[in-house]
């Protein structure tokens, strides 16, 4: 690679490790949608749907909105209202909440949207709705979505899901927001057909990139072009929401596939988990800086108050999941009052700590919510889903890597116990130890801010395609110190060159706080990923440390 292509060595080791091939390095390194865009008619029902949006459109119909309440559906939702808005048009935008109405359609607010409305647009949400949407009695519903789809489709106008069981698969990877995007763009070439023009899609980038890394959806094929064309589209501060989330959490670069997962993904979340569900699909679709400013300060307080609620749960459904064993196929906890709009971040960190797929379920009298969250190669949606099929749940249903559940006290165990012996069939009982897979070997020396810069260049990173991984052998530690509650600042050299500095999100909650801040001298194995950390004006290369071992 190195040879044939002139490439950096370290962006070299990058490519290779992704199976990307010399004649393949210069696309990979410049995606562009112009190569991967899909046709949208690729997708069924996608001229339908495209058709009869175009319709209300021209007639001036009345539009409802109906999105789901997480960053995926707040960023579809604000691409159908600023597509409309540009058009001349406005949108009733209607997002349930999470805790008295729960995940997607529910009968009495669709039939009240179609009493009101002539086409209710379904986005990531609506695929299992059968009920809901039959009730719309009176209104067309488009259901334009990405969740894993039944065996039967909801008695929709149009269903446009690539996660249809009766589609290819190929474009399984798209998140909501994608699926609105390429809806758009087929409206687009109609309009064209017929003569007319619509909205610059590209200038609506920044909200497909914003929804696929919140969603986790892996960066390959076209989403890595959606993340990259997004993020120069942020660059330009253009959508108000974005740049008072920006200028709210202080940022002081442009943003990156990280801003986009860790600073602007959980704020806009905030809203659907314990504040007004809606918060941040206005936010993302408002076009006032004022009212724009505002939201963004109302989700960052939202967002602080849910990082102590989810702590509190988090470490009750810690101890309990560690009572019931780490070893099962099945890691799993729950409990009265436990907030459902955080049960979902503490089954991640059950998740990530035992390598095993893991449900949270928070009690409210005799129903309980619960989400989970899988690991690689153990479909959790399906078996959910075949769960709710068998009577174990009230429902369920969700994607590969995440899942929702409602569930009564009754049901509790018995649906457990079938849950853990349908992903032990998938082999999760089997699972050892996370892997840490690494791209090379360095020395702090050589970890300078134009590697990390050469490195950003086979981006955007997240997941299938994760940031490079490098070990730093035989490291001492020249200082530790806490910070905030769980995290770990630190520094460290091989003893003869210059020293860097690390940080370790979360390190008091695992243990690796309390090690290496009692290292009396000890060498330690160094993993994880380089960052450039912007402070002051000054910019410096940080280690987001992943794990050690004593050297």
């Amino acid at each position: 690679m190195e040879q044939q292509t002139g490439l950096p060595r370290a962006v070299c080791l990058t490519l290779v490790k992704r199976n990307v091939t010399p004649e393949d390095s210069a696309d990979y390194l410049t995606p562009t949608l112009k190569a991967l865009l899909p046709d949208p008619r690729s997708l069924k029902d996608m001229e339908t749907a495209a058709a009869r949006f175009l319709a209300a459109v021209d007639a001036r119909e009345k539009i409802a909105i109906f999105a789901d309440y997480d960053v995926d559906g707040g960023c579809s939702a604000a691409l159908l209202i600023d597509w409309l808005r540009q058009m001349g048009r406005e949108a009733t935008l209607y997002v349930p909440d999470r805790i008295d109405e729960g995940y997607g359609p529910n009968e009495p607010a669709m039939r009240s949207l179609a009493q009101a409305h002539d086409l209710i647009i379904c986005v990531d949400c609506g695929t299992l709705s059968h009920d809901p949407v039959a009730a719309a009695k009176g209104a067309d519903v488009v259901v334009l979505d990405h969740h894993l789809g039944g065996e039967t489709l909801p008695p929709a106008l149009a269903v446009v899901n690539p996660n249809r069981q009766d589609e290819s698969g190929d474009l399984a990877h798209l998140c909501a927001a994608a699926v609105v995007f390429l809806m758009l763009v087929e409206a687009g070439r109609q309009l064209r057909e017929a003569g007319g023009k619509g909205p610059d899609l590209m200038r609506m980038l920044d909200l497909v990139a914003l929804a696929t890394v919140a969603d986790v959806a892996p960066l390959t094929g076209v989403n890595r072009a959606f993340v990259r064309q997004g993020l120069r589209v942020m660059t330009a501060r253009d959508r108000p929401g974005l740049a008072a989330l920006a200028d709210v959490t202080n940022l002081e670069k442009p943003p990156s596939g990280q801003t986009l997962g860790f600073v602007f993904g959980p704020r806009v979340n905030s809203g659907g988990r314990i504040g007004q569900a809606d918060l941040g699909a206005r936010l993302l679709s408002t076009a006032d800086p004022a009212e724009a400013l505002s939201l963004a300060q109302k989700l960052d307080a939202l967002n602080a108050e849910r990082r102590s609620i989810e702590d509190h749960v988090r470490l009750a459904a810690s101890e309990q999941a560690e009572q019931r064993g780490l070893k099962a196929p099945l890691v799993w906890a729950a409990g009265d009052g436990w907030h459902p709009g955080v049960v979902g971040i503490v089954a991640a960190r059950l998740k990530e700590s035992a390598n095993r797929p893991s449900v949270v379920i928070g009690f409210d009298g005799d129903e309980g919510k619960g989400s989970g969250r899988s690991v690689s190669g153990i479909d959790l949606g399906h078996a959910i889903q075949r769960l709710s099929s068998e009577g174990l749940l009230l429902k369920g249903g969700g994607h590969k890597m995440a899942a929702g559940l409602t569930v009564t006290r009754d049901q509790l165990d018995a649906a457990m116990a079938r849950l853990s012996q349908l992903l032990a069939q998938q082999g999760a009982d089997q699972l050892g130890a996370a892997d840490l897979k690494l791209d090379g070997v360095l020395m702090p020396g050589a970890a300078s801010v134009e590697l990390v810069e050469q490195l950003e260049n086979a981006g955007p990173f997240g997941a299938s395609s994760p940031a490079p991984r490098f070990a730093f052998p035989e490291m001492a530690l020249s200082y530790t110190r806490a910070v905030g509650q769980s995290h770990l600042k630190f520094a460290f050299s091989d003893g003869t060159g210059p020293r860097l500095e690390g940080i370790a999100f979360g390190a008091f909650d695992t243990g690796l706080g309390q090690i290496l801040s009692n290292h009396n001298g000890a060498r330690f194995n160094l993993a994880g990923r380089l960052e450039l950390n912007s402070w002051g004006g000054r910019t410096s290369v940080q280690l987001r440390l992943e794990d050690a071992a004593p050297a």
